[in-house]
């Protein structure tokens, strides 16, 4: 269905709202910047903004509906013979040799993982995304694999795989924020998935294996 005008607008304006909010936590840091002052800037008033965004740390993980269900589309889409846990490290060998911004792999990403680890409210929230991409991992394997509702190993297999996900972007954000250049981040990271690849047992890595047609 095509996007009407109003629809657009909104999404238009709500983007532009993040957008200024964004640059306002980069410059001056999360807690320093307040709702009023974001909708001053962005020239709407402060109803407008919390009409879009509930909570202020909504603004500043603005795109997070798209992280916190990425790894369960990634199982869901898996290939003919492949296990979740395969389809997982193949798609972040491919977001990390792609050198991808999605993966933070791309300059100013420190000024950014500043702004969270200067905010409690922020590790806060971030924290709450990462149960809710486990919480969507476990659905996901327990949907692919037909497991009873009791049954623990999907749960325990969305540990394993988010443990995964969670190593990666905790070593690329670590190494950015030292102020490494993307594309040496990259070929490290990249051994560093070989390296989980070996650590993980083969109960994980044959989990959830895709029928061939």
């Amino acid at each position: 269905m095509a996007e009407g005008l109003r629809e657009r607008k909104k999404r238009q304006t709500r983007q532009y709202i993040s957008d200024v909010a964004t640059g306002l936590f980069l410059e001056r840091g999360f807690e320093a910047v307040t709702v009023a002052e974001i909708a001053e800037a962005a020239n709407v008033s402060v109803n407008t903004v919390y009409n879009y965004f509930p909570a202020k740390e909504d603004l500043f993980f603005d795109r997070s509906a798209g992280v916190v269900d990425r790894l369960a589309r990634w199982i869901r889409s898996r290939d003919a013979g492949e296990s979740a846990a395969g389809a997982v490290l193949r798609e972040l060998r491919g977001e990390v040799q792609a050198v991808s911004p999605r993966v933070g792999l791309m300059t100013g990403y420190d000024r950014f993982m500043r702004v969270i680890h200067e905010a409690p409210a922020l590790r806060s929230r971030l924290w709450t995304l990462q149960q809710e991409v486990h919480d969507n991992v476990t659905a996901a394997l327990r949907e692919e694999t037909g497991a009873a509702d009791g049954d623990p190993l999907p749960d325990l297999m969305a540990g394993q795989i988010c443990w995964i996900h969670q190593t990666v972007f905790v070593t690329i954000g670590r190494e950015m924020m030292a102020g490494r250049e993307p594309a040496e981040v990259s070929r490290e990271v990249l051994a560093l998935i070989d390296d989980i690849e070996d650590l993980l047992g083969e109960r994980v890595l044959e989990y959830a294996v895709r029928a061939q047609d």
